[in-house]
Protein backbone atom coordinates (compact mmCIF):
# COMPACT_ATOMS: atom_id res chain seq x y z
CA UNK A 1 0.00 0.00 0.00
CA UNK A 2 2.64 2.51 0.92
CA UNK A 3 4.37 1.88 -2.10
CA UNK A 4 1.59 2.57 -4.47
CA UNK A 5 1.00 5.81 -2.21
CA UNK A 6 4.63 6.57 -3.37
CA UNK A 7 4.52 6.05 -7.03
CA UNK A 8 0.83 8.09 -7.29
CA UNK A 9 2.65 11.09 -5.46
CA UNK A 10 5.71 10.58 -7.39
CA UNK A 11 3.01 10.53 -10.77
CA UNK A 12 1.79 13.51 -9.41
CA UNK A 13 5.12 15.32 -9.23
CA UNK A 14 6.34 14.36 -12.55
CA UNK A 15 2.72 15.17 -14.26
CA UNK A 16 1.97 11.89 -15.13
CA UNK A 17 5.76 10.37 -15.87
CA UNK A 18 6.20 7.62 -13.37
CA UNK A 19 6.62 3.68 -14.14
CA UNK A 20 6.55 1.84 -11.24
CA UNK A 21 9.36 -1.24 -11.50
CA UNK A 22 9.29 -4.12 -9.86
CA UNK A 23 11.08 -7.99 -9.72
CA UNK A 24 11.47 -10.61 -7.04
CA UNK A 25 15.22 -9.50 -5.75
CA UNK A 26 17.86 -11.60 -6.19
CA UNK A 27 21.10 -9.72 -4.08
CA UNK A 28 20.55 -11.50 -0.62
CA UNK A 29 23.27 -9.44 1.04
CA UNK A 30 20.97 -6.46 -0.03
CA UNK A 31 18.15 -8.25 1.46
CA UNK A 32 20.15 -8.83 4.82
CA UNK A 33 21.62 -4.69 4.68
CA UNK A 34 18.15 -3.70 4.68
CA UNK A 35 16.18 -6.09 7.04
CA UNK A 36 14.11 -7.37 4.27
CA UNK A 37 13.12 -11.38 4.27
CA UNK A 38 14.95 -13.43 1.31
CA UNK A 39 12.78 -15.99 1.49
CA UNK A 40 14.14 -20.20 1.20
CA UNK A 41 14.58 -19.65 -2.85
CA UNK A 42 13.09 -18.27 -6.16
CA UNK A 43 9.87 -19.62 -5.04
CA UNK A 44 8.75 -17.40 -2.47
CA UNK A 45 10.07 -14.41 -4.01
CA UNK A 46 8.05 -15.22 -7.14
CA UNK A 47 5.16 -16.04 -5.24
CA UNK A 48 5.32 -12.75 -3.26
CA UNK A 49 5.64 -10.70 -6.27
CA UNK A 50 3.00 -12.08 -7.84
CA UNK A 51 0.32 -11.16 -4.90
CA UNK A 52 2.46 -7.74 -4.87
CA UNK A 53 1.47 -6.89 -8.21
CA UNK A 54 -2.07 -7.86 -8.16
CA UNK A 55 -3.09 -5.57 -5.29
CA UNK A 56 -0.67 -3.00 -7.00
CA UNK A 57 -2.27 -3.06 -9.83
CA UNK A 58 -6.13 -2.47 -8.40
CA UNK A 59 -4.73 0.31 -6.17
CA UNK A 60 -3.40 2.40 -8.73
CA UNK A 61 -6.42 1.81 -10.90
CA UNK A 62 -8.46 3.40 -8.11
CA UNK A 63 -10.05 0.57 -6.48
CA UNK A 64 -9.97 -0.27 -2.70
CA UNK A 65 -8.23 -3.54 -1.93
CA UNK A 66 -8.59 -6.03 0.86
CA UNK A 67 -6.24 -9.19 0.85
CA UNK A 68 -7.46 -12.53 0.76
CA UNK A 69 -6.92 -14.60 4.60
CA UNK A 70 -3.84 -16.23 2.73
CA UNK A 71 -2.01 -13.43 1.39
CA UNK A 72 1.32 -12.40 2.59
CA UNK A 73 0.55 -9.02 2.86
CA UNK A 74 -2.23 -7.27 5.27
CA UNK A 75 -4.30 -4.59 3.04
CA UNK A 76 -7.90 -3.76 4.87
CA UNK A 77 -10.26 -2.00 2.33
CA UNK A 78 -7.11 0.17 1.32
CA UNK A 79 -7.51 2.81 -1.55
CA UNK A 80 -4.98 5.31 -3.14
CA UNK A 81 -6.28 8.97 -3.08
CA UNK A 82 -5.49 10.84 -4.97
CA UNK A 83 -5.41 8.19 -7.79
CA UNK A 84 -2.28 8.93 -10.04
CA UNK A 85 -2.31 11.87 -13.13
CA UNK A 86 -1.92 8.37 -15.44
CA UNK A 87 -5.77 6.80 -16.23
CA UNK A 88 -3.39 3.42 -16.11
CA UNK A 89 0.05 3.91 -14.18
CA UNK A 90 2.82 1.51 -15.92
CA UNK A 91 4.09 -1.50 -14.15
CA UNK A 92 7.03 -2.35 -15.63
CA UNK A 93 7.71 -6.18 -14.23
CA UNK A 94 11.42 -7.32 -14.95
CA UNK A 95 12.35 -11.39 -15.12
CA UNK A 96 12.40 -14.11 -17.97
CA UNK A 97 11.29 -17.13 -15.41
CA UNK A 98 8.42 -18.95 -17.88
CA UNK A 99 6.56 -20.89 -15.06
CA UNK A 100 5.79 -17.63 -12.75
CA UNK A 101 7.16 -14.48 -13.68
CA UNK A 102 5.81 -14.38 -17.19
CA UNK A 103 2.34 -15.36 -15.91
CA UNK A 104 2.80 -12.42 -13.61
CA UNK A 105 3.74 -10.15 -16.92
CA UNK A 106 0.66 -11.75 -18.68
CA UNK A 107 -1.74 -10.78 -15.93
CA UNK A 108 -0.87 -7.78 -14.92
CA UNK A 109 2.41 -6.01 -16.03
CA UNK A 110 2.11 -3.04 -18.94
CA UNK A 111 6.00 -3.44 -19.82
CA UNK A 112 8.03 -6.85 -19.38
CA UNK A 113 11.76 -5.40 -18.99
CA UNK A 114 14.14 -8.55 -19.66
CA UNK A 115 18.06 -8.79 -20.63
CA UNK A 116 19.20 -8.49 -24.24
CA UNK A 117 20.92 -11.44 -25.53
CA UNK A 118 23.62 -11.90 -27.88
CA UNK A 119 21.67 -15.63 -28.68
CA UNK A 120 19.00 -14.51 -30.94
CA UNK A 121 17.55 -17.81 -30.77
CA UNK A 122 17.16 -17.93 -26.99
CA UNK A 123 15.86 -14.63 -27.14
CA UNK A 124 12.96 -15.47 -29.80
CA UNK A 125 12.35 -18.24 -27.76
CA UNK A 126 11.72 -16.80 -24.61
CA UNK A 127 9.44 -13.92 -26.36
CA UNK A 128 7.47 -16.69 -27.75
CA UNK A 129 7.23 -18.10 -24.04
CA UNK A 130 5.91 -14.61 -23.03
CA UNK A 131 3.61 -14.52 -26.03
CA UNK A 132 1.86 -18.06 -25.26
CA UNK A 133 1.37 -17.00 -21.37
CA UNK A 134 -0.81 -13.63 -22.54
CA UNK A 135 -2.80 -16.32 -24.91
CA UNK A 136 -3.24 -18.24 -21.56
CA UNK A 137 -4.91 -15.27 -19.94
CA UNK A 138 -6.45 -13.99 -22.80
CA UNK A 139 -4.43 -10.77 -23.31
CA UNK A 140 -2.93 -9.59 -26.28
CA UNK A 141 0.51 -9.34 -26.25
CA UNK A 142 0.84 -5.93 -28.04
CA UNK A 143 -0.90 -4.40 -25.06
CA UNK A 144 2.75 -5.13 -23.43
CA UNK A 145 5.46 -2.95 -24.11
CA UNK A 146 8.72 -5.53 -24.59
CA UNK A 147 11.92 -3.75 -22.87
CA UNK A 148 15.44 -5.26 -22.75
CA UNK A 149 18.35 -3.52 -20.55
CA UNK A 150 22.34 -4.15 -21.31
CA UNK A 151 25.39 -2.41 -19.91
CA UNK A 152 27.66 -0.97 -22.78
CA UNK A 153 31.09 0.18 -23.35
CA UNK A 154 31.08 1.90 -26.27
CA UNK A 155 34.74 3.07 -28.01
CA UNK A 156 35.49 3.06 -31.67
CA UNK A 157 37.30 -0.31 -31.45
CA UNK A 158 36.83 -3.26 -29.08
CA UNK A 159 40.08 -2.80 -27.57
CA UNK A 160 39.73 0.71 -26.52
CA UNK A 161 36.36 -0.12 -24.96
CA UNK A 162 38.36 -3.24 -22.95
CA UNK A 163 40.82 -0.56 -21.82
CA UNK A 164 37.91 1.08 -20.24
CA UNK A 165 35.93 -1.41 -19.13
CA UNK A 166 39.13 -3.13 -16.29
CA UNK A 167 39.25 0.58 -15.27
CA UNK A 168 35.57 0.33 -14.14
CA UNK A 169 35.69 -3.34 -12.87
CA UNK A 170 39.08 -2.52 -10.64
CA UNK A 171 36.76 0.43 -9.30
CA UNK A 172 34.23 -1.75 -8.44
CA UNK A 173 36.52 -4.62 -7.34
CA UNK A 174 35.84 -7.05 -9.69
CA UNK A 175 37.60 -9.27 -12.56
CA UNK A 176 36.94 -9.17 -15.96
CA UNK A 177 34.63 -12.53 -15.15
CA UNK A 178 31.74 -10.46 -15.68
CA UNK A 179 31.85 -10.43 -19.18
CA UNK A 180 30.41 -13.23 -19.11
CA UNK A 181 27.23 -11.74 -18.08
CA UNK A 182 24.30 -11.52 -20.60
CA UNK A 183 23.74 -7.96 -20.43
CA UNK A 184 27.08 -6.69 -20.67
CA UNK A 185 28.07 -5.53 -23.95
CA UNK A 186 32.07 -3.82 -24.66
CA UNK A 187 32.16 -3.50 -27.94
CA UNK A 188 31.59 -0.60 -30.83
CA UNK A 189 28.85 1.67 -31.38
CA UNK A 190 27.96 -0.08 -35.04
CA UNK A 191 28.02 -3.76 -33.23
CA UNK A 192 25.85 -2.84 -30.41
CA UNK A 193 23.56 -0.84 -32.95
CA UNK A 194 23.18 -4.13 -35.11
CA UNK A 195 22.37 -5.84 -31.78
CA UNK A 196 19.49 -3.58 -30.64
CA UNK A 197 17.95 -3.37 -34.69
CA UNK A 198 18.02 -7.31 -34.06
CA UNK A 199 16.03 -7.45 -30.75
CA UNK A 200 13.99 -4.42 -32.20
CA UNK A 201 12.49 -7.13 -34.78
CA UNK A 202 11.69 -9.69 -32.24
CA UNK A 203 9.63 -7.10 -30.58
CA UNK A 204 11.52 -4.81 -28.03
CA UNK A 205 10.36 -1.47 -28.28
CA UNK A 206 12.14 -0.19 -25.05
CA UNK A 207 16.07 -0.60 -24.29
CA UNK A 208 17.30 0.34 -20.69
CA UNK A 209 20.84 1.35 -20.74
CA UNK A 210 22.95 0.75 -17.57
CA UNK A 211 26.13 2.59 -16.92
CA UNK A 212 28.47 0.77 -14.21
CA UNK A 213 30.63 3.56 -11.44
CA UNK A 214 32.61 5.49 -12.84
CA UNK A 215 29.98 6.67 -15.36
CA UNK A 216 30.59 6.30 -18.78
CA UNK A 217 29.66 9.74 -20.35
CA UNK A 218 31.46 9.05 -23.94
CA UNK A 219 28.92 5.74 -23.84
CA UNK A 220 25.80 7.79 -22.96
CA UNK A 221 26.30 9.83 -25.47
CA UNK A 222 27.37 7.66 -28.42
CA UNK A 223 24.24 5.82 -27.64
CA UNK A 224 21.99 8.61 -27.99
CA UNK A 225 23.34 10.60 -30.76
CA UNK A 226 25.12 7.55 -32.59
CA UNK A 227 23.28 4.48 -31.97
CA UNK A 228 19.60 5.37 -31.40
CA UNK A 229 18.95 7.35 -34.90
CA UNK A 230 20.02 3.46 -36.33
CA UNK A 231 17.79 1.77 -34.42
CA UNK A 232 14.81 4.28 -35.15
CA UNK A 233 15.07 4.25 -38.45
CA UNK A 234 15.72 0.39 -38.80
Amino acid sequence: GLLAKKVTTLDHLSNGRAILGLGAGWFEPEHTAFGIEFGSGWGDRLGWLDESVAALRKLLDGDRVTSPESSRYSLQDAVVLPHPVQKRLPILVGGGGERKTLRTVARYADIWNWVGLRDLDVMRAKHAVFEQRCDEVGRDPSEIERSAFFSPVIRDTEEEAMRFFRTQMESNHLGESVLGDDDIYVTTPERLAELMVSWKEIGVSNFIVEVAAPFDRETVERVATEIRPVVERA
